[in-house]
């Protein structure tokens, strides 16, 4: 191949069909053998094919592009968005599947009013087909502007009311009470939480979760504080817990960093892990690997979650049913030493 790059011609002799075919599954023609599709984009992905996105645009009427938006209204945290592995674990899911279906993603943070207006704008004017949405705030108001723009629309998270768009989503209240439940079953009588911040999606159905379950198993009053879903968090909430009721037994915390600093908070007072107190965290992430004593923690499949929302999205853009779908995952309990 030299240094052209690889052709039509490429695919089509990797995948046995006709150039003509080849065109066919890279322009988004529906009336493609599902099968031969996949053929022809697993040769895709073999030999490294990219189409070219202005002949595909002139044909398609298509950028080929689809924004992956990180949307906040707190400012603050977004600074420090990058830091978090759950928006790692985000574009590893959505990466592999816009690449299988030739579409290029265009990354965009939304952190204030103005960036929204620019993003709408722009994604109006045909900067990119589509939008993959990961709100971090319950009220935020940029699904449902796009949805408004009629911008085919998924996002990362159940939104609070119907805006007609796709999304994917983990039951969360499932996934605290799992984390209930398990706490319960190794004796422990007197758990404590450390919540996430108000106004993150999550935050709610998981301390709801978690609390429900508590009461129905015995334990009606649970000591809470609230972290910001960061380590340093975590080890100030764990303090406060320790200062509201020093004879806990158990910490579950919203997400893996917390639970971290919940841990590296015991180990300083010298307190055992799990021995003394157990530590429950939430989403499965490196933190989960990395923490001392590994955690155990309630699985999210943020990669498979991110992944699914990238195929609705572009099945949405080839015209596949009526909009974008949605899809519901399951939570699971992954027990390691920290419980």
């Amino acid at each position: 191949m030299g240094n052209r790059g690889p052709t039509l011609e490429d695919v089509a002799r990797e995948a046995g069909v006709s150039r003509a075919t080849v065109s066919r599954v890279v322009n988004g023609v529906r009336n493609v053998d599902p099968a031969i599709q996949r053929t022809v984009r697993d040769a895709i992905d073999r030999i490294g094919y990219a189409p070219h996105q202005a002949a595909r645009a002139l044909v398609t009427d298509r950028a080929g592009t689809a924004a992956l938006v990180l949307s906040t209204t707190d400012s603050a945290f977004a600074a420090r968005i990058f830091s978090d592995p759950f928006f790692g674990r985000v574009v590893d899911g959505v990466l592999p599947v816009l690449r299988r279906r030739a579409v290029q993603p265009v990354l965009h943070v939304a952190e204030s009013e103005r960036a929204r207006e620019q993003l709408v704008a722009y994604l109006r004017r045909g900067g990119a087909d589509g939008a993959l949405v990961v709100p971090l705030d319950e009220g935020d108001p940029l699904p449902g502007r796009l949805v408004a723009a009629g911008l085919p629309t998924v996002l990362f998270g159940r939104p609070s009311e119907d805006l007609g768009c796709g999304h994917v989503d983990l039951d969360h209240a499932a996934g605290a009470a799992l984390a209930a439940r398990h706490l319960w079953g190794t004796g422990r009588r007197r758990p404590g939480m450390i919540t996430g911040p108000e106004s993150a999606p999550t935050a709610r159905p998981r301390l709801e979760g978690f609390l429900a379950e508590c009461a129905a198993l015995g334990t009606a009053s649970v000591p809470l504080a609230r972290g910001r879903f960061t380590v340093d968090s975590g080890r100030r909430a764990l303090a406060e817990l320790l200062a509201l009721d020093p004879s806990i037994d158990a910490v579950f915390a919203a997400n893996d960093l917390m639970a971290q600093g919940a841990c590296q908070h015991l180990g300083e007072r010298g307190v055992a892990v799990p021995d003394a107190v157990a530590v429950v965290g939430f989403d499965d992430s490196a933190a989960a690997r990395s923490c001392s004593p590994a955690l155990t923690t309630v699985r999210q499949p943020v990669e498979q979650m991110a992944a699914a929302m990238a195929e609705l999205l572009v099945d949405a853009l080839d015209g596949v049913g009526d909009g974008p779908g949605s899809l519901a995952f399951e939570p699971v309990l992954v027990v390691r030493d920290s419980a």
